[in-house]
């Protein structure tokens, strides 16, 4: 049977995947501290029979025993978890890229819904839901008191129908609401534009497509730029990308490095560590890279960020990213269920764990808060004529004869690229920014194999004989 390793999902696909977060422990009902395992299990038969024979309503004998399996592994910590039939087919579904919902991760805090981070071209993200908001209700219900499962499986209904959620944000006075039409979610792994002379790759997951996603729509854009001797650089967009598959992340690092550790898992036992290491071969060929990221960046985001980081092959710009430094394991226990359990911590190549610290940025850059629409309106020019003065505005100034028409059609060019830049900062801030450190590295000729050994992390692994990822 398979086992998959996560370097993580986060929270929860709102609409697909549960995972009960406060299921709480059953209370000890005996005192002594030397009481045996088998003695343990009796109390809970004791305990189970109980309730079975007395509680108010007849129960299900299946769903208590589920309840108790994952009482038990959500009071580890809040990724471990038992996955029911519906729910592993669920998470296996979501891996291969396409199931039904919102398009939101979610995950509970304080006993509220917080969105992780909404998933590109998903309704979620198209109604405006941000990662950082709180659900607070559903079609007017309130989901305070209930845990994770209970308050996915009210988002739940079916596809074209409506939902009325109910959201907290930061900065705002009041909560709002949303309203949102339910749909099947078609993950978009990996889509590629170009800015000026830069490439964008934006990755929303790591599922099984994503490196080979990568792999083919990179090669296009290169193509499409006019070869790669005309890309200046490539940003990597792994904004709110809350993870997915570790041996994705171990591939997706690998794209961008000829050699050295990518990342490395440390288990309760020392023989369960392992390390990986990248193998010769750049896609980017060298080409400068930035690295965007902000709190919505988590786990297997972060292993990739780590390891470029680590490796000077990137500069990490953005907000410090989410914090998740565990790997969890689905072992599957049954032919259709499965336990989802956190079995190693991950270490960038420097040896350092991000586990509820995230990764800071080498450049913070916040993005700033989109302008309302009247204030657009209010700040709109009420004439399309221009005031600005030049040389060239004058009337009867000398032409420059110095130049050909093909070079003044470069320098046309080149200052549209400019101005498509600027205009770019309007509409994201973030990206714009990256785009332009790209075009600085270009000038100055950077080259990733021109950074000095010295300038690399001391701890790069290349003893461990690990070749590169390898999924079970």
């Amino acid at each position: 049977m398979r086992h998959y390793l996560l370097a993580g999902a986060i929270g929860t696909l709102a609409g697909i995947t549960v995972a009960t977060q406060f299921a709480g422990p059953l209370v000890a009902q005996e005192s002594g501290r030397n009481a045996s395992v088998y003695e343990q299990l009796d109390l809970f038969g004791n305990v189970f029979e109980r309730v079975r024979a007395d509680y108010v309503e007849q129960v299900d004998d299946k769903k208590l025993i589920e309840a108790a399996i994952n009482g038990m592994l959500t009071s580890l910590d809040p990724h471990s978890s038992f996955l029911s039939a519906k729910d592993y087919d669920d998470m296996q579904t979501q891996t291969r890229g396409s199931f039904g919902g919102l398009g939101i991760e979610v995950g509970q805090e304080d006993g509220l819904v917080k969105v992780i981070s909404p998933i590109d071209d998903t309704p979620a993200a198209e109604a405006g839901v941000k990662a950082g908001d709180y659900i607070t209700h559903v079609n007017g219900e309130s989901l305070m008191g209930l845990n994770l499962d209970e308050a996915v499986e009210k988002m739940r209904g079916p596809v074209g129908s409506e939902i009325k959620i109910t959201i907290l944000r930061e900065g705002e006075k009041e909560p709002f609401d949303l309203t949102i039409t339910r749909d099947v979610i078609k993950l978009t792994v990996v889509k590629t534009r170009i800015e000026g002379h830069a490439v964008v790759l934006r990755v929303t997951t790591f599922n099984d497509e994503t490196f080979s996603t990568l792999k083919t729509e990179m090669a296009k854009a290169i193509e499409d730029a006019g070869g790669i001797e005309k890309v200046t650089g490539f940003v990597l967009d792994l904004r709110n990308n809350p993870g997915g598959l570790l041996n994705q992340a171990i591939e997706v690092s690998d794209a961008f490095l000829d050699r050295g550790e990518i990342v490395s898992t440390r288990g309760r036992k020392t023989e369960d560590s392992e390390r990986w290491n990248a193998k010769t071969g750049d896609l980017a060929q060298g080409k400068p890279m930035v690295v965007l990221i902000n709190g919505g960046s988590a786990s297997a985001s972060e292993i990739v960020t780590g390891a470029l980081q680590d490796h000077r092959r990137a500069i990490v710009v953005g907000t410090k990213s989410f914090g998740k430094g565990s790997v969890q394991t689905v072992m599957p226990v049954t032919s259709d269920s499965a336990i989802r359990l956190t079995t190693a911590r991950y270490y960038t190549p420097s040896g350092r764990s991000i586990q509820a610290l995230g990764i800071q940025p080498d450049i913070i850059v916040e993005q700033p808060a989109p302008k309302p629409k009247d204030e657009d309106e209010a700040n709109k020019p009420l004439t399309e004529s221009k005031f600005l003065s030049s040389e060239a505005d004058l009337r009867g100034a000398l032409n420059n004869d110095s130049i050909s028409d093909e070079e003044r059609k470069q320098i046309e060019e080149e200052a549209k690229q400019v101005a498509a830049t600027a205009k770019l900062r309007e509409e994201d801030y973030q990206l714009a920014y990256a785009v332009d450190i790209l075009k600085g590295l270009a000038a100055v000729d950077y080259h990733a194999q021109a950074v000095p050994e010295a300038a690399k992390p001391a701890n790069t692994g290349e003893d461990s004989g690990q070749e590169g990822a390898k999924a079970e």
